[in-house]
């Protein structure tokens, strides 16, 4: 059965939605078929720099609902493994700027677009496993794609086809068979803690070929990640006793909070990235989001944002541009002029922090790293991080 719809989404995670509720508010009917059996999000929290918070209130979000979101902290800089200072960032004045960072986690954040998507009337298929994809043409046929959900297989004809179905994205492989997902040589354990003690402000330890961050995400519970060097595909019996064994030399702060963690409140995650960057996030009718498009290192905390800025991105443009192929075509040629430098730029600064932070080996280097960062001025890296938070809607 043939199926026609004016724009579909594939992918009902962070940037799947995002991109739903950004062309519902430029007035497109949106259909977003999910492969899972229904639109829950698994994981635990993300940090979400100004930009973020930005790019959310442009997809709908009220102020009332971004304070009730998550906690508003910032990121208080960097120390070694035990616990010493190497830098020190300054509480953001009084509002919101560019050290600003809210703690959330992933499940009200989903929540939060998935309620404006359907609030929006956007259609949620699940079930929905895409078997191909085929772009269409910029001026000419409409993108097609296949699926398979409850009623068998079903192929469906759309004018505009976004691809958000993360790293592993078939929608990618489909424009660019040859742009795979790597392994990025670390594994990242995260956990919750319920917690009403701790500061707000993330905190973050580098040591050998590790490091942990800790960050405060509602008023009972905090977050944490320990992020380290490790072959992919291991198998651990116990993942609590071994998170506590690699971050043993780290400071009692560290062994408090994995210690205070129910097992059954940490998983780990082997840590993916996509290199090289790609050709284009557009191809035809088609247009890449979130992961699928600019899979980075989790080491500049900008994941999740930059999925929410493709999703207001892409409603801005489609809804400044108007109607026809012709306005299509060219609102997608400005979401990849948009889009591509700064979300490249991102990535490549995702992996020299990898290489300067958590990837370091020990031993002299880490000396030497230590003695650099001590040098730096804090105030000095708020004012260069302003371009990379400050970001306003096209």
């Amino acid at each position: 059965m043939t199926i026609a719809a004016p724009a579909v989404v594939v992918g009902g995670g962070i940037a799947g939605l995002a991109a739903a509720c950004g062309l519902a508010r430029a007035g497109r009917q949106v259909r977003v078929l999910e492969a899972h059996s229904d639109f829950s999000e698994v994981g635990t929290a993300v940090a979400l720099p100004t930009n973020g918070i930005t790019a959310l209130r442009a997809l709908g979000a009220t102020e009332a609902e971004i304070d009730e979101l998550g906690t508003a902290g910032y990121g208080s800089g960097f120390r070694d493994q035990s616990g010493r200072a190497l830098l020190r960032i300054p509480a953001p004045r009084p509002g919101r700027d560019v050290a600003a960072v809210w703690g959330v986690h992933r499940q009200r954040l989903h929540g939060l677009l998935l309620a404006q998507a359907l609030a929006a009337g956007v259609e949620l298929v699940p079930g929905a496993g895409v078997s191909s994809v085929d772009p269409g043409q910029r001026n000419g046929r409409p993108a097609q794609l296949r699926w398979t959900g409850a009623d068998g297989e079903q192929q469906l004809s759309t004018d505009l086809l976004v691809g958000a179905d993360g790293m592993f994205s078939s929608v990618r492989s489909a424009l660019y068979p040859h742009a795979r997902a790597a392994y990025s040589g670390s594994s990242s354990w995260r956990g919750l803690l319920t917690d009403a003690s701790l500061p707000a402000p993330l905190v973050e330890l580098w040591g050998p070929e590790a490091e942990f961050g800790i960050m405060r995400i509602s008023p009972t519970q905090v977050y944490w990640y320990g992020y380290v060097r490790q072959d992919e595909g291991r198998h651990v019996a116990d993942e609590h006793a071994a998170v506590t064994d690699r971050f043993a030399s780290f400071a009692p702060l560290v062994h408090s909070v994995i210690a205070r963690t129910r097992p059954e409140d940490l998983m780990r995650h082997d840590v993916y990235h996509l290199p090289p960057a790609l050709p284009g996030y557009t191809r035809e009718r088609t247009v890449l989001v979130g992961d699928a498009a600019h899979g980075a290192l989790p080491t500049m905390g900008q994941g999740a944002a930059t999925a929410l800025e493709d999703g207001a991105t892409l409603g801005s443009l489609v809804d400044a541009a108007g109607t026809g192929p012709a306005a299509l075509a060219a609102a997608l040629a400005g979401f990849d002029a948009e889009r591509r430098p700064r979300c490249t730029a991102i990535a490549r600064q995702a992996l020299l922090m990898a290489r300067f932070g958590a990837d370091l080996r020990g031993g002299w280097p880490q000396q030497v790293r230590n003695a650099l960062v001590r040098l730096v001025p804090g105030a000095l890296v708020v004012r260069s991080g302003a371009g990379l938070v400050g970001w306003q809607v096209p």
